[in-house]
């Protein structure tokens, strides 16, 4: 039987890459009845794997209970129909960082959706309040930027749009803490909190490379043992992908026109050559 969580019982996700994914495992894993969404069936796929590889490595090391284990693995649906999610109370978009695209299916979920489901965006930088504006549903619209991966990172940003209810601001907070997660509430600025901050960072570290103040090994060493950081600014970069840093400095240069956001010309140099990090087995580093 599926749990309800904030008034939660039945939870889209769109996008089956590694965030929505993870998204889908952790809300699972937490009873809530799944439906997730990709127009690739071969990616629905990939994500049933790495779901069911995710929560094994999860359970051995004791991070979440058999029974966990067993909503994780059974209490999601796969699904390549947008009709599929007809039923849901909430949607969490998790798709290309492209506005364009997110207002197109945000539409179509306008429409298909019953008038009281809530639409939530994991994006990391577009602004909530004019995706929001392009729906019939403003008040309630929300982001929900989870952190990657997903099923370790106990951060999610939440951001109410001008328009969201506070009613839907404390249900989409007390779902996050439902599962398990810890809360900063952000203002709707480009880059909100945690990109806002970590952005600049990345962007300074390719000005470092590109300057050849030091090597990209010394660049991350300084930054890790120096800060006490787990990961260096280049090899997260990597991680995260250098087209998504690209384009969330883009939309933060945009939106706040301050010259400290433009990206960096070799991190654009990067990405035009198709270097886009772990995802393409080389960025800064070679995978």
């Amino acid at each position: 039987m599926n749990a309800a969580i904030a008034g939660f019982s039945h939870v889209g996700v769109i996008g089956a890459g590694q965030m929505g994914a993870g998204i889908a495992q952790v809300s699972a894993t937490f009873g809530l009845k799944v439906t997730l969404y990709d127009v690739c069936k071969e990616q629905l796929e990939s994500a049933r794997a790495g779901i069911r590889k995710s929560l094994e490595k999860l359970a051995e090391k004791g991070t979440v209970t058999p029974p966990q284990k067993e909503s994780g693995l059974s209490g999601i649906q796969f699904a390549s129909n947008l009709e599929d999610l007809k039923s849901c109370d909430l949607v969490i978009e998790a798709i290309v960082e492209n506005e364009d695209v997110k207002n197109e299916l945000f539409s179509k979920l306008d429409k298909l959706l019953a008038p009281a489901a809530i639409l939530a965006s994991n994006t990391s930088s577009i602004p909530i309040t004019r995706m929001a504006a392009k729906t019939s549903r403003s008040d309630r619209f929300i982001g929900m930027h989870f952190m990657n991966p997903v099923p370790l990172m106990k951060l999610v940003e939440v951001i109410p749009g001008m328009a969201t209810s506070e009613e839907t601001t404390i249900r989409i907070t007390k779902l996050a803490e439902g599962l398990g997660k810890e809360i900063s509430r952000s203002q709707d600025y480009p880059g909100f909190v945690v990109n806002r901050i970590l952005m600049p960072m990345i962007n300074e570290a390719f000005r470092a490379l590109m300057e050849s103040v030091a090597s990209k090994e010394d660049i991350d060493k300084g930054m890790k043992l120096g800060t006490n950081q787990p990961m260096g600014p280049l090899a997260l970069a990597d991680f995260i992908g250098l087209d998504t840093c690209k384009s969330i400095l883009e939309i933060m240069h945009e939106g706040l026109g301050d010259p400290r956001y433009k990206p960096c010309p070799l991190l654009v140099k990067y990405v035009e050559a198709g270097f886009l990090g772990r995802k393409t087995k080389r960025g800064v580093y070679t995978y």
